[in-house]
């Protein structure tokens, strides 16, 4: 679906590489998360792979097609969602949403049914202009959907929600993942990342690090122990055990026959541990 091969981008003016040589692809009904602290590159190469930066070195072909070959029918086929919302301010929400319909020529998703999505079905009637910043991010959102794309770009799109609109949000982008579109996620949020993605790139000062699963990342950097929390009386607990031949180790069993193990984890790396470790750089 998105392929890229050794991109490169010096900004005018600029003597330094905003990106130098990444390469990736991303499947079909795949997240691919693009991972780095602010400055990174990751929005520089969003903004190359739609088309809205030139003069780029290297190579992105999207749907098999080489992005310079693409012309306007490129917007057809993909959805964008940038990081910071732009509505027009004195329409309603639904206006907004049908003004943006007609710009595609084929058929779009009902706009009714995008906003009941995302709970905003009520103020669809309501001027944008005195929506909270939540509500602008949630039509934000949306209005990416509208043409039922198969490619999916979504630049911090939890940002600025509460934890239940967040939930509704990271739901969608498992549905359309789902459906069998791909999507290719900016973020710096680790815990976002984590719970969505297939694959994960690391990008610091315009280079890609290291590409793999969050699973196998956080496995590979942890330590291959047990913490374990239980009751002593009233007394609370912590130790640790290591994981090989944790099956026959008769402190442990004893702790879980007694019945007041009150938690058990294994101590894998988080992602931003992992990426710490792997750039050297914190987000």
């Amino acid at each position: 679906m998105i392929k890229v091969e050794n991109l490169e981008f010096t900004y005018p003016k600029s003597k330094k590489k905003a990106l130098n040589g990444i390469s990736f692809q991303i499947k079909e009904g795949e997240i691919f998360g693009f991972l780095g602290p602010n400055g990174a590159g990751k929005t520089t190469t969003q903004k190359i792979i739609i088309g809205l930066l030139k003069g780029y070195g290297g190579n992105v072909e999207l749907l098999d097609k080489d992005l310079q070959n693409w012309k306007s029918d490129l917007y057809e086929r993909i959805g964008v969602c940038f990081e910071f919302p732009n509505h027009y301010q004195k329409l309603t929400a639904l206006e907004n949403l049908e003004l943006f319909a007609s710009f595609y020529s084929r058929k779009t998703v009902d706009p009714h049914e995008l906003l009941k999505m995302v709970d905003l079905d009520q103020d669809a009637n309501q001027r944008v202009g005195s929506f909270s910043k939540g509500m602008k991010m949630k039509l934000n959102f949306i209005r990416a959907l509208l043409n039922n794309p198969q490619i999916l770009f979504l630049d911090e799109p939890t940002t600025g929600l509460d934890p239940v609109s967040s939930r509704q949000v990271k739901n969608i982008i498992l549905k359309k993942k789902k459906e069998g579109k791909s999507i290719f996620l900016t973020t710096h949020n680790m815990t976002v990342a984590d719970e969505l993605c297939d694959k994960i790139g690391f990008i610091i000062d315009g280079k890609l690090n290291l590409i793999a699963s969050p699973k196998e990342l956080k496995i590979k950097h942890g330590k291959k122990l047990v913490r374990v929390e239980y009751l002593k009386g009233d007394k609370l607990i912590r130790d640790k055990f290591q994981l090989a031949n944790l099956g026959t180790n008769s402190k442990f069993i004893k702790l879980l026959k007694g019945g007041q193990v009150q938690t058990i984890h294994t101590a894998d790396a988080t992602l931003e541990e992992v990426f710490i470790k792997v750039t050297g750089r914190q987000l």
